[in-house]
């Protein structure tokens, strides 16, 4: 006999392999959600199967959207000869929070990192490439995290970006060591 129904333990097991939550504040969750009213657990398992049918990559930046292409992409006043390079889409939302930036971005979804298999094959950088061959970008911003990852993914993108004739500048001067953009 099991002390948890199946149900039960399962969600705590899903909500476990989330990022950042660990096996108690799993059960937490889940026990939250039994006691919860009906139509918040509901309203949640909503909300994740409309984040998996719904949400696309943009054809052009690769960022998360509804639509293709993203709002930012399809936004003509926006500054088309800067492309922000980025690790994640939630870098482009800390940018883009500060309402300094006006250009366009570039998210790679990942950094490189050799201890986890990732090489530069496994990001958007084919794509990144391809958005700068027809020219008209003058300057990528590579704002990749300060980490060994992010400094490793910013070298290899100034070596290859830069014969294409476009400057290459880094941001990330000044935030600390180990840190994210967020």
């Amino acid at each position: 006999m099991r002390a948890i129904p199946e149900p039960v333990s399962r969600l705590i097991d899903e909500f476990s392999r989330l990022p950042g939550v660990g096996p108690k504040t799993a059960s937490r969750l889940t026990f939250y959600l039994l006691r919860a009213p009906e139509e918040q657990p509901l309203a949640l398992a909503d909300a994740i199967r409309q984040l998996r049918e719904r949400i696309v990559l943009c054809s052009t930046c690769c960022n998360i959207t509804v639509e293709d292409p993203c709002s930012i992409c399809a936004n003509q006043a926006r500054d088309r000869s800067t492309v922000c390079v980025v690790e994640e889409p939630l870098d482009v939302l800390a940018i883009e929070r500060t309402g300094e930036y006006h250009g366009l971005y570039h998210v790679l979804h990942g950094a490189i990192s050799p201890m986890e298999g990732v090489g530069p094959d496994e990001l958007r950088v084919r794509e990144l490439v391809r958005r700068l061959e027809p020219g008209g970008v003058t300057e990528v911003i590579v704002a990749t995290n300060p980490t060994l990852e992010g400094d490793a993914t910013a070298m290899y993108l100034a070596g290859l970006l830069g014969p294409l004739g476009v400057k290459v500048s880094r941001l990330a001067l000044g935030l600390p060591r180990g840190g994210d953009l967020e």
